[in-house]
């Protein structure tokens, strides 16, 4: 069975061949922002774009951006059809592929909030993240994918909450009187939540097909808005 990535996949090419794109001269650049273009000052300096462990790559596809988070980035220049054409075999292509579907939705009308908030923006992201839950899905157990740390200082003090984290650096650490756990530890902390809060990034390093199970999803970030479009996935991602 194609996982959802490939899936994801045949349907972008599919859209993309519909309207004509794929034959097309078009050109998309990709390059890693720095965190001051990502995020601007978000008066903190604990987000991982800021500890360089990841970048966020951007596309531009006339004119219309798309931004994806990936642990290996760099630049790349190239038609849709090479984009289309390339298999995502590591976290580069993949996120390349992600960034491309998200600046052509964009600029098709089907995908909003393809970029990064900036500045104040994921503080006030992070306020309005536990009334929605709440409204939503009432109080319920959470399992958040990826360590975003204003969502966790939100959720921690009104749900019960476990964290999975790929870094390191956090596992095992403290943050906010919840403790960082590793991927060793997914199985478990899917079965534990009523609810997985998960990185869009999950789509890009190729671990998504872990979290899409029976339980529900909601995700979160710049780099899953094509796919949640296409797909028909639940994001957050306030105005």
């Amino acid at each position: 069975m194609p996982d959802a990535f490939e899936i994801l996949k045949e349907r972008s090419i599919k859209l993309w061949s519909d309207k004509g794109l794929l034959n097309e001269s078009v050109r998309i650049k990709t390059r890693p922002l720095s965190p001051e273009e990502a995020i601007g000052n978000p008066e903190a300096d604990d987000f991982p774009l800021q500890k360089g462990r990841e970048r966020l790559i951007q596309a531009e596809f006339r004119g219309s951006p798309g931004q994806a988070f990936t642990d290996r980035y760099g630049d790349f220049e190239g038609s849709l059809e090479e984009v289309a054409s390339t298999a995502s075999k590591n976290n580069f292509r993949r996120a390349v592929f992600v960034a491309a579907l998200n600046a052509v939705l964009r600029h098709l009308g089907q995908a909003e909030k393809t970029i990064h908030c900036k500045d104040k923006g994921p503080n006030q992201c992070a306020r309005e993240l536990t009334s929605y839950i709440s409204e939503r899905f009432g109080t319920v157990k959470i399992t958040q994918a990826g360590f975003q740390p204003r969502m966790i200082e939100s959720l921690a003090p009104n749900f019960p909450l476990r964290v999975l984290d790929l870094d390191s650096d956090n596992i095992g650490s403290q943050k906010f009187g919840v403790t960082i756990e590793g991927p060793e530890d997914t199985k478990d902390a899917i079965r534990w939540a009523d609810l997985l809060f998960v990185t869009g990034t999950t789509l890009a390093n190729g671990s998504i097909d872990r979290f899409l199970t029976d339980k529900p999803v909601l995700f979160y970030g710049t780099t899953i808005a094509g796919a949640a479009s296409l797909m028909g996935w639940d994001r957050f991602c306030p105005p």
